[in-house]
């Protein structure tokens, strides 16, 4: 009996029943079938060799999709177990995911010690194995049996995992004398795999509760080829010289303090500039597209959260709520804008004829992220959206998303960030319960954005269980510098706030209807834009942008009056900068304003202080010659009109 096997491209092909996605490569090439990793059968990710029993779409993965790396590094993570469990008897295993940029696994190492000096050794036993060619066998078993077989090895973790699943629905993955807890998809041998590399060890609570045992989470990346992992190696030391926590420190834009509290930022004045210039930039955009601004308190009182659903679905990582002297009374600080926002939109009765209403805010809101996870700028628990919300009638909702659209890539043009990918993120159709809202305000507010991004005829890739709790979103997601990718800016559409929070307009009909609600955020948090952007550009920001775009370097102090002739000048226009008076060479000041990152530099001597000239050196450029002030004015806006 034939089944029908779909592929990407659209084309069918009919293959006996029980074939195998490896089957599916053969028949296409040996060559394709040499380099497949793992294949998404209807939308899961299967092993090459599992069978295939009915009409399927099959998308076959290499090591270059992420989905096919992840298969990778979650068999990468199944060897780093074996090895451990050869080197250190008696070990237990937690879990072993892959995750972005490789794979870790938590491991309870008893009276073992572990730490990174260990490293070499159980990259040598993990090369060892690899060796064997040991094929990853997937076996369905009962939850009996598998209850039987992790008490016999005495590892609760694994029977803290099996209790939580149902039976029928386990299965584990065997390689070499090593068997594993698994749900997979695995490779089809540890022969694949070329290449490994320890990175990183720390600890990590059993299933990141703090009541739990403190285990410790090993990290490693690997590769089918020794040559990639040079690479990969060279990009991670690239990243840590581009770390906007070291950065910021250095071109002091920004510090913590743990008596303000961790994972709240102080901006400092360099930082704030950047800042303050992206949000002039913002709020220049918005005046242009008809956006109100307002502002908004950093608390609400509990039942503004309630009414949204905010306090059900973030409550728990939410700050606690602060009780006031009256009874019963709470407030909560902030965890979203949009509900003020709501409440902003029924200050007085709309007619349909004062819609689309765009109502945008620089707000700060706060989340309680667990320690552990807090990062630098990137993962913090006080930060600032660009928030906008439109209130808009059905009709103009595809109208109003597009413009939205063209904003986001208005703000990637600007910083220069070419290489994005557009992602729908729709419901998990499995998991409704995740959710507010009937299936058919969410029907409709899907269809709006996939009509929008068809309009724009832009690439998508749609992700399902991405959404957010409140409606459907299209998620940019964006490649930096270094080709990492980041989610920056998103668009949402909501038709369960307005219901939630009783917003009406009158229509032309005379009758009362509800609004269509978009949320938006080009830059979304700031704090995590400005960590990207430090990274992606090194801290050599455009010159828009830049904190100090001239740095004025007297050759003595007999020039300081004139160097300062020349920063008043650049200041009524609108140039900014500064004066190095220090007593050095002016040798020492260029390698200085290099350092500092600053984009020009005006190098003053008795030459140019006689003849009232600037001679001047750009970033990249070096040496572009003398001007006068008016010349150089029009050279630097030059500079700008490029960006």
């Amino acid at each position: 009996m034939n089944i029908k096997i779909t592929l990407p491209d659209g084309s069918v092909r009919e293959l006996p029943q029980g074939i195998s996605a490896l089957d599916v490569a053969k028949s296409i090439s040996e060559g394709l079938a040499r380099v497949v990793i793992s294949a998404k059968v209807n939308d899961e990710v299967w092993d090459l060799t599992r069978p295939i029993n009915e009409d399927s779409n099959v998308a076959l993965l290499k090591f270059d999709d992420l989905e096919g790396k992840k298969t990778f590094w979650h068999s990468s993570s199944h060897l780093l177990a074996e090895a451990l469990e050869a080197l250190y008897p008696g070990v237990k295993l937690g879990i072993g995911p892959a995750i972005d940029n490789g794979f870790y696994y938590d491991v309870d190492f008893g009276d073992h010690s572990f730490s990174s000096n260990d490293f070499e050794k159980v990259e040598k036993k993990m090369k060892e194995l690899a060796s064997q060619g040991n094929s990853f066998d997937r076996k369905e078993i009962s939850k009996a049996d598998a209850v039987k077989y992790f008490t016999e090895k005495d590892d609760e973790y694994k029977l803290d995992l099996i209790d939580g699943l149902e039976d029928g629905s386990i299965t584990f993955y065997t390689q070499g004398n090593f068997t594993d807890l698994c749900r997979g998809p695995h490779i089809q041998s540890t022969k694949d795999i070329k290449a490994v590399k320890l990175l990183n060890v720390a600890a990590a609570y059993w299933r990141g509760d703090e009541s739990n045992k403190s285990l410790t989470r090993i990290y490693g990346v690997s590769f089918p080829k020794a040559k990639m992992l040079t690479e990969h190696l060279e990009l991670l030391e690239e990243a840590k010289r581009r770390d906007h926590r070291k950065l910021g420190k250095e071109l002091e834009l920004f510090t913590f303090s743990e008596k303000v509290g961790a994972g709240l930022p102080l901006w400092l004045p360099k930082g704030t500039a950047i800042r303050e210039r992206l949000e002039n930039f913002m709020r220049k955009a918005q005046v242009e597209r008809g956006y109100h601004q307002v502002v908004t308190p950093h608390i609400g009182n509990k039942e503004l959260y309630v009414t949204s659903g905010h306090y059900e679905k973030y409550g728990e990582d939410s700050f606690q709520p602060i009780k006031t002297p009256k009874m019963d009374e709470e407030f909560l600080l902030k965890p979203m804008n949009c509900p003020h926002h709501c409440e902003i939109y029924k200050f007085k009765p709309k007619s349909y004829k004062e819609l689309p209403y765009r109502v945008a805010e620089f707000g700060t809101v706060y989340r309680y992220e667990q320690s552990g996870e807090l990062n630098g700028l990137t993962r913090v628990r006080g930060f600032t959206q660009d928030d906008a919300h439109i209130f808009c009638t059905p009709d103009q909702l595809k109208g109003e998303f597009v413009d939205v659209v063209d904003l986001v890539m208005e703000v990637f043009g600007k910083l220069g960030f070419k290489d994005f990918t557009a992602q729908i993120s729709l419901r998990d159709p499995d998991n409704k319960e995740k959710y507010i809202g009937t299936d058919d305000v969410w029907e409709k507010a899907e269809k709006a954005i996939i009509e929008a991004t068809a309009e724009r005829e832009m690439e998508t890739v749609t992700a399902y269980g991405e959404a957010a709790f409140y409606g459907p979103k299209l998620d940019f997601m964006v490649k930096d510098a270094l080709g990492r990718s980041w989610q920056l800016g998103t668009i949402q559409v909501d038709y369960t706030l307005p219901e939630r929070f009783e917003l009406e307009y009158i229509g032309s009909d005379n009758e009362k209807h509800r609004p269509v609600m978009i949320h938006r955020a080009p830059f979304g948090s700031m704090e995590r834009f400005i960590g990207i952007l430090i990274e992606h550009t090194a801290g050599n920001f455009p010159l828009w942008l830049s904190p100090e775009q001239v740095a004025i370097l007297p050759i003595s102090e007999k020039y300081h009056d004139y160097s300062d002739k020349v920063l008043k000048f650049l200041n009524k226009h609108d140039i900014r900068g500064l004066v190095d008076e220090r007593a050095e060479k002016i040798g020492r000041k260029i390698r200085d304003a290099w350092a500092s990152k600053i984009p020009v530099m005006i190098i003053v001597g008795e030459e140019e202080s006689e003849n009232e000239e600037v001679s001047v050196r750009v970033q990249g450029d070096g040496d572009v010659g003398k001007f006068k002030l008016d010349e150089f004015v029009d050279y630097f806006n030059s500079l700008l009109t490029k960006e």
